[in-house]
C-alpha cells in the first residue's frame, strides 16, 4: 500500500527503528559492488543520524554515491526498509546536539559516543539519513496491500 504523508507512518516506523536500534546499511563500493555494515542511527521523524568514522570505507563509497540501504530486521516478521541518501554534516553545533542526544537518550538507542570518539575528534563524523523510501512490513498479511506500507519522500 502506498502512504502519501510520513506522518501517517511515523508513529509506527519510530517505535520500530528506535526498539530494533541497529540495522544492516549496504553502500556501493568503488567497483560498483554492494558492501554492508551494521549501524545505529538515531531518528528525528524521518531524519536519521549516526555517529561514524569520517574517514573509512563507508565514507569513500557515500563519496562515490550518497545512496545508502537500511535494513532493520530484529523482528523478521515486521521488518522495516529505508532507503535514503547520506550526507556528512560538518557543523559543529549540530553534531554537538546529536552528541548529546546519543549520549542522554536511554540504552540501548542511546549510548556514550566517548566510548568510540572524542567529542572533538576529527575522525567522528555525523552522518544524516535522507529516506526517500520507507517501507514498514507485517508478515503474516492476508494481502501485500496490507502487509507493505511504502512511503516515498
Amino acid at each position: 500500500m502506498q502512504i502519501e504523508n510520513f506522518a501517517d507512518i511515523e508513529q509506527e516506523f519510530i517505535e520500530r527503528v528506535h526498539r530494533y536500534v541497529l540495522c544492516s546499511a549496504a553502500t556501493v563500493d568503488r567497483q560498483q559492488r554492494p558492501r554492508s555494515r551494521i549501524l545505529h542511527p538515531i531518528w528525528e521523524g524521518a531524519t536519521g543520524w549516526v555517529l561514524t568514522h569520517r574517514y573509512s570505507h563507508k565514507s569513500k563509497h557515500l563519496a562515490q554515491s550518497p545512496h545508502i540501504s537500511l535494513a532493520y530486521i530484529a523482528d523478521p516478521m515486521k521488518p522495516v526498509y529505508a532507503d535514503c541518501m547520506a550526507e556528512w554534516v560538518d557543523e559543529h553545533a549540530q553534531k554537538e546536539r546529536i552528541w548529546d542526544k546519543f549520549k542522554t537518550t536511554p540504552e540501548p538507542l542511546g549510548y556514550d559516543p566517548a566510548l568510540t570518539f572524542g567529542q572533538c575528534d576529527e575522525n567522528c563524523g555525523l552522518l544524516k539519513l535522507t529516506p526517500w523510501r520507507i517501507a514498514l512490513i507485517s508478515f503474516p498479511a492476508p494481502s501485500h496491500d496490507e502487509g507493505e506500507r511504502v512511503w516515498r519522500g
